[in-house]
């Protein structure tokens, strides 16, 4: 298995069971060797998250406080590129909220105008813990009347402090469905995370390779970009059935023994 992933260039690690677990109290997993072996080696890495209940700074703050040396520019959310898209294909928009406070920070840093009201340019949807009813039918009203629809992502599971938890998939199936529109959605298995990662990164998708817990959204995900795909096994999912993958870790820090 030494030099599996010699030739690979680019690393795109997925963040919530891969570097730590639990988003209400987080536990840290491991991370450190594996990132200071691939500046070692000269390689480039991004976190790309479906995670936008926080802002990139503050996973880049977590990152830190685990003493994981990660560079605040490798922070890449979820929020952070639906905020970026939206600003990138309409300008400054009005937006109505399914969502928390980091999705809300990354959208107003963009320039983008949040209301409450009867009319909305889009309805941005991300995992809402507080979410309500009157909420969820407000946002699907409104993209009756006209709003699009933008999803950080559609995952059905995140790692929560006592193990899977639904995830953002279903309020974006929820919205969808009481509107009959499709939303966009950004994050993973989505293609246009992975193509903007490989933007930023200069890279080529044969260059790339990604590491990730959940079956479904990283390594689904990466099959779709055409990216070649670990799985690590501290997460969401211990095995991938019918899925290529490059190999299979008990532990992200046992990458340092592929380069």
């Amino acid at each position: 298995m030494k030099g599996l992933l010699r030739a690979k260039s680019l690393f795109l690690f997925d963040l919530d069971g891969i570097f730590y677990k639990g988003k209400e109290s987080r536990v840290k997993i491991g991370g450190t060797r594996a990132i200071e072996a691939l500046r070692a080696n000269g390689k480039k890495l991004f976190i790309l998250t479906n995670n936008s209940t926080d802002s990139a700074a503050t996973v880049y703050s977590y990152l830190h406080e685990f003493g994981i040396p990660v560079k605040k520019d490798e922070v890449l959310t979820s929020g952070l590129l639906t905020a970026e898209y939206l600003r990138e294909r309409h300008g400054k928009v009005s937006y109505y909220l399914v969502g928390e406070k980091g999705l809300d920070a990354e959208m107003r840093r963009c320039g983008h105008r949040r209301t409450r009201g009867e009319t909305a340019d889009f309805v941005v949807v991300g995992l809402d813990r507080e979410l309500t009813y009157d909420k969820l039918d407000h946002a699907a009203r409104l993209a009756r009347k006209g709003a699009g629809i933008v999803a950080t992502h559609a995952s059905r599971l995140y790692m929560y402090k006592s193990g899977p938890a639904m995830a953002t998939g279903s309020l974006v199936k929820a919205i969808e469905y009481a509107s009959q529109k499709r939303a966009t959605v950004i994050g993973k298995p989505s293609r246009l995370m992975f193509s903007i990662a490989l933007r930023r990164a200069g890279s080529k998708k044969s260059e790339a390779v990604m590491i990730g817990d959940q079956v479904d959204t990283d390594i689904l995900g990466a099959s779709r970009a055409g990216i070649d795909a670990i799985l690590v096994t501290t997460g969401i999912d211990h095995d991938a059935p019918g899925m290529k993958l490059l190999a299979k870790l008990s532990n992200v820090d046992e990458i340092v023994r592929l380069l």
